[in-house]
């Protein structure tokens, strides 16, 4: 491991790291733009300049490019050093947009931070700017071509990391333009972690464009929703409206990297026709009001029908603490049923997923990133979990082969197969035993039990894709507590009744009792024909936890105040020419109607609990779950089962 000094501070780092890198170990920041962890170094903005002082190489240099060696002694604080990166930014100036007062980057700028650092405010050229036309990319990127530095971020990320084809680098010298050949919406699933990649304003969100500068939002850690993976996320909300999702680096999860889908998906957490308000019968009523309701008519079910009429359903989108709780409500209830799926095979097939992965061999998609050798049985994995596509092809990059089996397949060379057929890839046609790190993934929309079984057998780690955010732990609570699914429990004829809280349940199946209870923070086919509605806050609402695909759980933290956006008030309390808004946040609270009181899943199934003579519940997590407790949202999760 090579020893050097940095600003006088002795430092040993692993071979093959960068200068640069080594410094920022240290707590030492030298400015750069085209460096990025996950794409390495190019050396094309020259604003990482250092002096060496001594060594085997003297004099000014770019320190991404140079690979740190024994001996060598950096000054990051030279005055011809920093000259030369006051130099660079006054070059990059030359030709910027002198336009931060509009520009949806400022507060969030490198650009802005490194000039404003190096001192420079006065621009020396008299000549024309350079300027560009910019192009229309689709409904979710702005494009301001005017700001680029031309650090290449964007293209080497498109292209090499993420795989794109429609959009890269045209022109040479000072006329260097990305975008595409002619205007579209960008074809990647990956497109807006430009937004995020981009040192300057090139690319915006344009979901969110000039609604709110960074200092404004309100922000926590949080995870995605939108499917197994466990994405971290940062949303951005202001004025009780959920602007813009932000990735947050999680090195064994999604890396700095999600999906457009987890992005750009903010729509059902602002729509106004979300459940906001409780209701019986249609007629909006105070929450305790429902509440009584729901126990007089879960108690007329149990005297009209007998006991085990009733089925608590729970969901993989419901969180655990909320499911956790469920299965207390159900045991008080005298409920038949305890439900986490609607489905009987989709039950099942989770049920083999968690008990495959709960030995131990569970792969996260950083191990899927480091794989020499991935198989990937039986899923669509754009559609299933679209980060774990971007983790496969790092891992191709690698120089891993990637082998395809299953009719579900998007490649046209995938073949339709049995069981058997998989089993003998898997065994015998891929010989995994002969790779260091092999990862087999596996989709559980398409597959069997019987199909996610065989994978025990398989000699490499395991990841499947699970059809929510929190399957994995109602998986593991199903078992634990012996629930049926929703079908196997109608298919007795004695089900009347159905408590969903977060479900997706069928119409017909709806159609077929004659009390339905919903309590949701959407507006599902369970909440249109519910008796009684009682409205849960979203998971930007709340406080709350996920299990993943692998068994990881995450916390999440509440982002914004539940209520209704700004945007959905009644024109009395928009802004007039007479009349203006008032954008002073603390006024918005007081002057604006909140829309309703939207509680968490887990707090009203806890008031539940404690009206049926449970103990009052101020944390779901106990027993073998206490460990959840005090679980970081920033600690990268915990896996369980393990």
């Amino acid at each position: 491991m090579p020893k050097l000094i940095i600003d006088h501070i002795p430092v040993e780092v692993p071979a093959g790291t960068s200068v640069l890198e080594a410094a920022k170990s240290m707590g030492i920041w030298i400015p750069h733009f085209c460096y990025h962890p996950a794409l390495g170094s190019v050396g094309a903005c020259r604003l990482c300049a250092v002096k060496m002082l001594d060594g085997p190489v003297k004099g000014i240099q770019m320190s991404c490019m140079l690979p740190a060696q024994d001996g060598m002694v950096v000054s990051t604080t030279d005055p011809e050093a920093v000259k030369m990166r006051s130099l660079v930014i006054e070059w990059l100036m030359t030709n910027h947009p002198h336009d931060c007062p509009v520009c949806d980057e400022g507060g969030e700028c490198l650009l802005q931070d490194y000039t404003v650092a190096g001192g420079h405010g006065i621009r020396r050229f008299e000549g024309r700017k350079r300027t560009h036309v910019n192009q229309d990319l689709g409904p979710y990127i702005e494009h301001e071509m005017n700001r680029c530095i031309q650090c290449y971020r964007c293209v080497r990320f498109y292209q090499e990391y993420a795989g794109g084809s429609d959009f890269g680098v045209m022109g040479s010298a000072r006329r260097v333009y990305y975008g595409r050949f002619e205007e579209g919406k960008l074809e990647s699933p990956f497109s807006g972690n430009l937004v995020d990649i981009c040192p300057t304003g090139v690319f915006t969100d344009k979901t969110a464009r000039f609604r709110a500068r960074y200092w404004d939002y309100e922000m926590a850690p949080s995870v995605c929703p939108w499917c197994s993976l466990g994405c971290n996320t940062v949303p951005a909300a202001r004025y009780r409206e959920l602007l813009k999702t932000m990735a947050r680096e999680n090195p064994a999860v999604n890396g700095p990297f999600i999906c457009d889908r987890g992005r750009f998906t903010n729509a059902p957490v602002n729509d106004l026709a979300r459940p906001r308000v409780p209701l019986v019968d249609g007629k909006e009523v105070p929450w305790d009001a429902a509440l009584d309701t729901l126990m007089v008519r879960i108690a007329e079910l149990g005297e009209l029908y007998g006991p085990g009429s009733l089925a608590v359903v729970g969901s993989p989108r419901l969180a655990l603490e909320g499911n956790l709780l469920l299965a207390r409500l159900a045991e008080l209830l005298g409920a038949g049923n305890l439900c986490y799926f609607a489905d009987r095979e989709e039950g099942e097939r989770v049920a083999a997923a968690v008990s495959l992965l709960t030995d131990g061999n569970a792969a996260s998609m950083a191990d899927v990133r480091k794989a020499d050798c991935v198989t990937i049985v039986d899923c669509d994995l754009r559609d299933e979990g679209p980060m774990m596509l971007l983790a496969v092809r790092q891992a191709w990059r690698n120089g891993a082969p990637v082998f395809l089996v299953g009719k579900h397949s998007p490649l046209e060379q995938a073949r339709a197969v049995s069981i058997e057929a998989i089993e003998l890839s898997i065994l015998e046609e891929a010989p995994l035993g002969i790779f260091e790190r092999p990862v087999v993934i596996c989709g559980t929309r398409n597959n069997t039990p019987a199909a996610i079984k065989i994978l025990a057998r398989a000699d490499a780690r395991i990841a499947c894709l699970l059809p929510g955010p929190n399957a994995f732990g109602a998986g593991l609570l199903a078992r634990e507590h012996g629930a049926v699914s929703l079908a196997e429990a109608m298919a007795s004829g004695k089900v009347k009744g159905i408590l969903a809280v977060e479900a997706d349940i069928p119409a017909d199946v709806l159609a077929r009792v004659p009390l339905v209870v919903a309590a949701d923070w959407l507006p599902t086919e369970a909440v249109r024909r519910a008796q009684v509605v009682l409205p849960t806050a979203a998971w930007v609402e709340a406080d709350g936890t996920y299990v993943n695909n692998e068994g990881r759980a995450q916390r999440f933290r509440k982002v914004m105040a539940p209520g209704l956006p700004i945007r959905g008030l009644p024109a009395r309390y928009h802004a007039s020419p007479d009349k203006p808004a008032p954008f002073h946040p603390p006024r918005v609270h007081r002057s604006f109607p909140p829309g309703g009181e939207l509680r968490p899943a887990w707090r009203f199934v806890a008031e539940l609990v404690e009206r049926l003579g449970g103990d009052a519940v101020t944390e779901p997590f106990e027993g073998r779950w206490e460990l959840l407790r005090e679980l970081d949202p920033e600690g990268g999760g915990v896996r369980l089962g393990e």
